[in-house]
């Protein structure tokens, strides 16, 4: 599945892509928004299929001279389809979640990382998966290999993505924390990154984002539910 337009799997279309900016915003957009939210196909294509998605009532279009506004009619019985097809990459995240959160042994963080953090990977693009174990716990733990094969399984059967994994105790994410804090501040490059901050953000070989796509804890990856 692409993480990136996860409707695509169900509207391969540029209808997809349209029907899935309109759902995820209340406001009325006009035609060149769609389309720079879109980000793919052409002016002339996404309008076509904001006349035809009017013509069939699942999106309204209102005069606003010298413009039209376009929203979803989330009162057409299609529109709840639509809604939940839009947000089906939050329906793969929460799913992660709750199933980390049923681990006997709960890791100490566990965060997505890579194109499907992002946004930006396409199918067939591996989610990965970074988890830290308690200090309690051997990497060789029966339990805790357990956990983690299952969890790949099942992210392969809700996306038909390969799951890559690392699993690091808290004192190897320590050395890697030090070891890219050394680097930038011995090169001189700075650093936006703070020894409190919590994440953990290795250099990238190519010099910029390798790793932008940690989650925070109490953000948009698997918040323990208190």
């Amino acid at each position: 599945m692409d993480l990136s337009r996860p409707i695509a799997s169900v509207v391969p279309s540029l209808d997809g892509d349209v029907l899935m900016v309109l759902a995820g915003t209340t406001r009325p957009l006009t035609g060149r928004e769609v389309g720079r939210l879109v980000r793919r196909g052409s002016w002339s294509g996404v309008r076509r299929v904001l006349h035809r998605l009017v013509d069939q009532g699942l999106v309204t279009a209102q005069e606003a001279t010298p413009s039209m506004l376009y929203s979803l009619n989330r009162d057409h019985v299609d529109a709840p389809a639509v809604i939940n097809l839009a947000g089906l990459r939050t329906e793969f995240f929460d799913r992660i979640r709750d199933q980390i959160e049923q681990w006997r042994i709960a890791p100490d963080s566990a965060a997505i990382f890579g194109s499907a953090a992002r946004g930006d990977g396409s199918t067939g693009s591996d989610v990965d998966v970074f988890l830290v174990r308690p200090d309690a716990v051997d990497e060789d733990d029966s339990e805790w290999r357990k956990q983690v094969a299952e969890l790949s399984a099942a992210i392969s059967r809700w996306s038909w993505d390969r799951c890559g994994y690392r699993s690091r105790g808290m004192d190897e994410v320590e050395d890697v924390r030090r070891a890219w804090l050394d680097h930038h501040y011995c090169t001189g490059t700075g650093s936006t990154f703070g020894a409190s901050s919590g994440a953990v953000r290795p250099p990238s070989p190519t010099g910029h984002r390798v790793i932008r796509g940690y989650l925070s804890v109490r953000s948009a990856r698997w918040p323990r539910r208190d």
